[in-house]
């Protein structure tokens, strides 16, 4: 049987995997129907194109789009998801629609598909978590999201044709600026604990008494003689 912190982080995968399993059912439902689902993205400016909001990361041009979305989206969500579990639904939440109205509202005139931009926006949450937070476990998150995403940082700029270059660098912004809007909700684990033993470190008994290399045993003979002085 899973103890309860198993079981705990068994829930939280539920959401990444979710996530990725229906982003491949999609492309094979679109394979398998020979039909493109590319006008279910997000169409900058037009309302029609308004529904890629909700539906564009779900949808991939072919399946090397697919695949290189599908590892980091599952393994950033579950970062979020187990790490910052106080803020994981209401961050990934925004991070996805936020980043997603963005570029309905700015991006050049195309379909804009593809999970990337959420990968993005988790990148930038992940990495300015640890700026603002400034704890020992998200200065660590950090630094394993820049050794693992740093080549990510070429993406923001319109290096290559069709691909939604607007889409990465509004995800990051986004991912930022959520990164900022919770920086001040602590996890569990990001609290300073009591010490169990603080009363205990200010009282310290001694063996001998201190002063007993201080006086010869005949002076240690007539103090004991003397009586006590009243307090």
């Amino acid at each position: 049987m899973m103890g309860e912190k198993e079981n705990d982080i068994f829930q939280r995968l539920i959401l990444p995997i979710a996530t990725v399993v229906l982003m491949w059912l999609v492309k094979i439902v679109e394979v398998g129907r020979g039909i493109k689902y590319t006008r279910w993205g997000i169409y900058p400016r037009e309302w029609e194109g308004a529904i890629g909001i909700f539906t564009a990361p779900f949808i991939h041009s072919d399946w090397q789009h697919l695949m290189s979305n599908s590892l980091p989206m599952f393994m950033l969500l579950s970062l979020v998801m187990v790490f910052y579990k106080r803020v994981a639904i209401p961050a990934i939440t925004i991070i996805t629609l936020f980043t997603g109205f963005v570029v309905w509202l700015f991006a050049r005139e195309s379909y804009h598909i593809g999970a990337s931009g959420v990968v993005y926006g988790l990148v930038g949450f992940l990495a300015w978590t640890g700026i603002f937070r400034r704890n020992l476990k998200s200065i660590i998150l950090a630094l394993v999201i820049l050794v693992m995403f740093g080549g990510y940082f070429h993406g923001i700029v319109p290096t290559k044709e069709g691909v939604s270059w607007e889409s990465h660098l509004f995800g990051a912004l986004v991912g930022i600026f959520t990164a900022f809007l919770f920086k001040n909700v602590r996890e569990e684990d990001e609290f300073s604990r009591p010490d169990p033993w603080a009363d205990e470190r200010g009282k310290t008994e001694y063996f001998l008494p201190r002063d007993a290399f201080d006086l010869t045993k005949e002076e240690r003979y007539h103090r004991s003689l003397q009586p006590p002085e009243d307090e």
